[in-house]
């Protein structure tokens, strides 16, 4: 097939749009969706210092490369790379992840679950199974990417999530019932680095051919615990679903953003862990954790 807007081969076909695209078009598109996303939630201002959440796979190591890209010429804006090591034997090299960011051209910093929490994701697998190892994962990679990007002056600190990753979130949470997820107004909270996701309307295939058009060496495998997790379920249903209904997952993203509106809801009252030192709400669910599995981290930073 030939480009829609041009009379190259194309590369891409977009189900949604109808467009058949070559490989300039498909960058042009790409990263129009991707800067308008940044521009209508004034993600990225003068003065920032920006970090991605940089895993070395196709969603991470497309961000790194499209913020470089954006801001390398940029004086008053400054962009690195954090890598969290979570101990997964046999997933996930740091130093893989280190050698793109050298390539791309982005300083590059790191942190491990072990030296952190002084325990791994293996060692929780172990004592506690497969099935809870996202959500302990997820809380305790996330403290760890807040509390480095704060020490480096961070004040965005950038996603790869895509138009999948969001679409599933938003159903994942109609689909256990949770009101309160899907209504939380996204307002700045203190000691919290603020997030952004340039690619939230931008389809997990697209992400990943510019992923493989423009980055080498990042890791395409998935995470080896990931296999019975309720997202794997909605990202295979919402899949079928969405080829019979290409604007599907739009519509969900829309959805979620339209009803965490800031005024749509009240924040709830965040208070500071005087074991560790970060925001919480309701209960501090990292310390929560670490008590569970006998790690440490009880030290205030």
């Amino acid at each position: 097939m030939k480009c829609s807007r041009c009379r190259r081969d194309a590369i891409v076909f977009q189900r949604y749009s109808g467009l058949h695209l070559c490989e300039q078009h498909f960058d042009l598109d790409f990263e129009a969706k991707a800067k308008r996303a940044i521009r209508k939630h004034r993600w990225i201002e003068s003065g920032d210092t920006v970090a991605v959440a940089f895993s070395g796979g196709k969603d991470s190591s497309a961000v790194l490369y499209f913020l470089h890209r954006l801001l390398h010429q940029r004086r008053d804006i400054r962009l690195l790379a954090i890598t969290i090591d979570e101990g997964i034997c046999g997933y996930r090299d740091p130093l893989a992840a280190k050698a793109i960011a050298d390539r791309i051209g982005v300083p590059w910093v790191t942190a491990s679950f072990a030296e952190e929490y002084g325990i791994t994701i293996d060692e929780i697998v172990r004592q506690k199974g497969v099935g809870i190892s996202c959500s302990y994962c997820g809380v305790l990679r996330r403290t760890i990417l807040n509390r480095v990007a704060r020490e480096h002056g961070v004040t965005r600190l950038a996603f790869g999530f895509n138009l999948d990753d969001d679409a599933q979130s938003v159903l994942m949470n109609v689909l256990r019932g949770d009101a309160e997820r899907l209504t939380r107004p996204v307002r700045p909270v203190a000691g919290m680095v603020p997030r952004i996701r340039p690619f939230m309307y931008i389809p997990e295939r697209e992400v990943a051919l510019y992923a493989f058009l423009h980055v080498e060496g990042f890791d395409i495998r998935g995470c080896p615990y990931a296999a019975g997790a309720l997202r794997g379920d909605v990202r295979t249903m919402l899949d079928a679903y969405t080829y019979r209904h290409p604007a599907t997952k739009y519509a969900l993203v829309n959805l979620g953003e339209a009803l965490r509106r800031a005024e749509a809801a009240p924040a709830g009252q965040m208070r500071i862990c005087e074991r560790c030192g970060e925001p919480y709400e309701e209960v501090c669910r990292r310390c929560q954790i670490l008590e569970e599995v006998g790690g440490h981290g009880d030290r205030r930073r």
